[in-house]
């Protein structure tokens, strides 16, 4: 059980001292303080990411960045949980009964941290319009909506492309509330991740990818339907989106199925294999996609654009994050956490990828993913914009107009 000795028959020694509903909540302020992150290395580097997203920019320069607020937002979050769960630590002592028994104080954690996205808190120096306009965006896109792009088109898909990342985390908080709603059941139990039925978790884990899908075809129909057909094409690289968005749906069901034959009995050769296909081919199309679509990379374009002297070998000409080596980097590490599924092939890591503390840290691998690839998806759509002047009509051009050649760090 997580490499440690069997504490009690259902209760791992990792869930001991950090229960599933603290893991949640844990990943749902990393997020925050990321996305104030996200804003403030990007604020440096004079990429304006509220016009890129349609949110009313500093009327003063007096008023404080929106990073800033995003910090305190952050900040406020893990002071919340940091309490909660000192309180926790100091009623079960690592008791296992009593960590079972107390698992009202990480729920109730978890509720707070929902209220605090939710309440006015004007008064702690928190701005409101802020998590106000996240919940909007967030229920417009909960159903696969997309606004229009002078609406925050932008804005809508970075949301919903962050939660197919948050896909696992969205399925352990169910199974929190699960567990803590389940007769005789308790949130800080062993996680049951079979609870509410074999297929229920699997489904909830499609439906971030089933958004983005639905967001990819509304962007195809909107081309069809569109009067300037030969500007922007017949829709075909949106169709293509979708295509990669539905390889998920394999693995997933995979996943579950191979799961249900184990606990059965049942020989699991075939689904095995079909399984290691889909997850090779959601891996490998999705790394494509993000190198050569995200982020407007020439790795894999054909060989006289890839080394044209313009720019670094499979790179692009403007280059606003870092020195291209920072990008090689990034490419390699984009590769090798899509791909972390493949510690199930190898004969030894295979036994400790069901632990508790490995699940959390793909879950948290993924989440740090998603981080990384934010700056370079941001930093490409600036790039379109400000390069073409299309799209976002509103983006301060002086700030591009002003920028030093050195700090675009293109040799």
């Amino acid at each position: 059980m997580d490499g440690d000795p069997v504490v009690e028959p259902e209760l791992d020694s990792f869930s001991l001292t950090f229960p599933l509903p603290y893991r949640v909540a844990f990943i749902v302020i990393i997020a925050v303080w990321g996305w104030g992150l996200n804003l403030h290395f990007l604020h440096n580097r004079k990429i304006d990411v509220p016009s890129l997203i349609r949110y009313p920019g500093r009327s003063s320069p007096t008023q404080l960045p929106h990073h800033h607020s995003t910090y305190r937002l952050a900040t406020l979050l893990s002071l919340s949980s940091a309490v909660s769960i000192l309180t926790f630590w100091s009623f079960t002592r690592r008791d296992p009964k009593r960590v079972i028994d107390y698992d009202w104080i990480p729920m109730t954690n978890l509720a707070v941290t929902a209220a605090l996205f939710v309440l006015p808190l004007r008064r702690l120096s928190v701005s409101h319009s802020g998590r106000r306009r996240l919940l909007a965006t967030l229920r417009r896109v909960s159903v696969g909506g997309l606004a229009e792009a002078k609406d925050g088109k932008f804005g809508d898909i970075l949301l919903a492309d962050v939660l197919t990342s948050y896909a696992k985390v969205l399925g352990d908080l169910f199974i929190c509330l699960c567990m803590f709603f389940t007769r005789n059941g308790s949130a800080t139990d062993r996680p049951d991740r079979s609870c509410g039925g074999t297929y229920l978790v699997p489904l909830l884990l499609t439906i971030p990818s089933a958004i983005r899908l639905r967001q990819c075809l509304i962007e195809y129909l909107r081309v069809r339907n569109s009067p300037f057909k030969e500007s922007t094409g017949w829709g075909g690289q949106h169709l293509a989106n979708a295509a990669k968005y539905s390889t998920a749906f394999p693995v997933i069901i995979l996943n579950a199925m191979l799961r249900n034959a184990n606990t059965s009995g049942t020989p699991t050769t075939s689904l095995y294999r079909a399984w290691i296909v889909a997850c090779l081919l959601n891996s490998l199309y999705s790394f494509y996609w993000d190198v050569a679509k995200d982020w407007d990379l020439t790795l894999f374009a054909g060989a006289q654009e890839r080394n044209s002297p313009d720019h670094p070998f499979g790179l692009r000409r403007r280059l606003l994050i870092h020195k291209p080596v920072v990008y090689y980097f990034v490419i390699a590490l984009d590769l090798a956490l899509r791909c972390t599924w493949m510690i199930k092939l190898h004969p030894h890591l295979n036994t400790i990828s069901d632990f508790e503390s490995s699940i959390f840290l793909i879950e948290f691998c993924e989440v740090f993913r998603r981080w990384v690839w934010i700056f370079f998806r941001v930093e490409t759509e600036w790039i379109r914009n400000t390069s073409t002047g299309l799209g976002v009509d509103d983006i301060l051009m002086s700030n591009f107009n002003t920028r030093n050649e050195d700090e675009e760090y293109v040799d």
